[in-house]
């Protein structure tokens, strides 16, 4: 689609990142799409080169001037962008707090400055911390755990001053534990699953932290990225848990990944990683009603469209499948 004078122009931080890639890829059907990425972690590959209304601009959320000239004249903000690894927080807490607070600090002064309608912002489970309750649901007292879930729930509290403070719109979505194409397994931060697809892909047995009984809420990407464009029409604010509303075990993940690629494998078990939560499970009604999110992927259907992407990816030898 060529730019238009009248099509809606939005931004997408962290745009060339595993789920900012997808958000592009939908809104650029419609919109004309702004993408703010420092490629830290985000590829420009992730974004299709064929596609006309996307303008990539290649900086940081730590730089507010940027960010003031970049949303002139946008309707909506998708603020993806965040050190999103646990472990890198853990580890490197300072710099998480300088991207992840600052950065969406900025991201809110600028949308206000600008003005911007409404901010949706990629928040996290994580801020549930370790409750044993479950399911998670959003009025549940934060128990953060990390500094990166310290981070995410920074974000939630100043999106919510600046929309009552400023009159700025915003929606805080908390991702469970998303999954899909294009998320990176050579990362020593990679989620499970595709370092599960990885590893079994290759004949060698899935790595397990722990004695896999944990239990995880994951949720496709496709369904996130819907959950994203009903964020920003719906004449709504506030947090919303996004998920699929179903949990498995570790162990089951790990069964399921070898039996769809037809691998005779058992898992490894390692000791547990510090930061990680036992059990996970989302109550996804809230989002059901004011958002009208319903996921359309099951687990199964999501991990084959997820494995058939990885092995193509390796057959054209790809460098993260070194």
């Amino acid at each position: 689609m060529d730019q238009g004078a009248n099509e809606m122009r939005v931004v997408v931080t962290g745009g060339c990142g595993f789920i900012g890639s997808h958000l592009v890829e939908e809104l650029a059907k419609e919109c004309e799409v702004i993408v703010v990425d420092n490629l830290s972690t985000g590829r420009l590959e992730n974004l299709d080169s064929n596609t006309r209304n996307v303008r990539f601009v290649r900086g940081s959320i730590t730089d507010l001037n940027l960010l003031k000239d970049v949303f002139r004249d946008v309707e909506c903000v998708f603020h993806q962008a965040a050190i999103s690894s646990v472990q890198r927080s853990i580890e490197d807490p300072i710099r998480t707090n300088d991207v992840n607070i600052l950065g969406t600090l900025n991201v809110l002064l600028a949308a206000r400055d600008c003005g911007v309608r409404k901010v949706v912002y990629a928040s996290s489970s994580s801020v549930y911390g370790d409750s044993p309750e479950l399911p998670k649901k959003e009025d549940m007292k934060p128990n953060p755990k990390t500094p990166y879930a310290i981070s995410k729930l920074v974000g939630e509290y100043y999106c919510k001053v600046f929309s009552e403070i400023y009159g700025l719109k915003t929606v805080c979505l908390r991702y469970f534990n998303v999954y899909g194409p294009r998320q990176d397994p050579a990362s020593e931060y990679a989620a499970v699953i595709p370092k599960f697809i990885a590893r079994v892909i290759d004949s060698k047995p899935p790595v397990i932290y722990g004695d896999g009984d944990q239990t995880r809420d994951f949720v496709f990407v496709k369904d996130v990225v819907k959950a994203n464009l009903l964020a920003m029409e719906k004449n709504v604010e506030g947090i919303f848990n996004i998920a699929s509303g179903k949990s498995i075990s570790i162990n089951e993940l790990a069964g399921m990944i070898i039996k769809i690629l037809g691998k005779k494998l058992r898992p490894v078990y390692v000791n547990p990683r510090p930061g990680d939560i036992e059990h996970s499970l989302a109550d996804i009604s809230l989002a059901m009603e004011k958002l009208g999110f319903e996921p359309e992927y099951g687990l199964e259907e999501g991990l084959k469209e997820t494995i058939s992407w990885y092995i193509g990816l390796r057959k054209s030898r790809h460098r993260i499948f070194k």
